[in-house]
């Protein structure tokens, strides 16, 4: 199973070929594909950013379609928290909605696919798989 980050998604539905040998990859072996809610969050913010939000939203429906979604519940919270406590301890602070997905992520024991490794290796105990 694994979790795609936000970056990938943005690479999927823009339909940058450099995601396509994974995708099939997943496609290939049947492996669960999950996308995180905060991940969700941060595309519909980028599609009401763009100048044309009705279609952005529009083809985030139609990856969404295709994906299981791992809400944030109470048991990632907690881990959030964790993580940022930690983070700004060691002066590494991230975006909160990374550090929820992450959280999220460690918390399902998924593996995160992402084109931004070295800013989640910060988070320990997440798994990460590099594009």
């Amino acid at each position: 199973m694994v979790c795609l980050d936000t970056s990938f998604a943005i690479d999927v539905i823009r339909g940058n070929k450099i995601v396509k040998p994974l995708l099939e990859e997943y496609e290939k072996t049947k492996e669960s594909v999950y996308l995180t809610t905060p991940t969700i969050m941060e595309l519909v913010k980028g599609a009401h950013l763009s100048v044309n939000t009705s279609l952005e939203k529009e083809r985030i429906i139609n990856f969404l379609s295709s994906l299981l979604v791992l809400n944030f519940n109470i048991a990632n919270a907690f881990k959030a928290g964790e993580i940022e406590a930690n983070l700004r301890r060691e002066g590494a602070i991230i975006q909160i909605e990374d550090i929820m997905i992450a959280a999220t992520c460690i918390s399902k024991n998924e593996t995160l696919i992402t084109r931004n490794k070295k800013h989640f290796e910060r988070i320990k105990g997440l798994k990460i798989q590099s594009y």
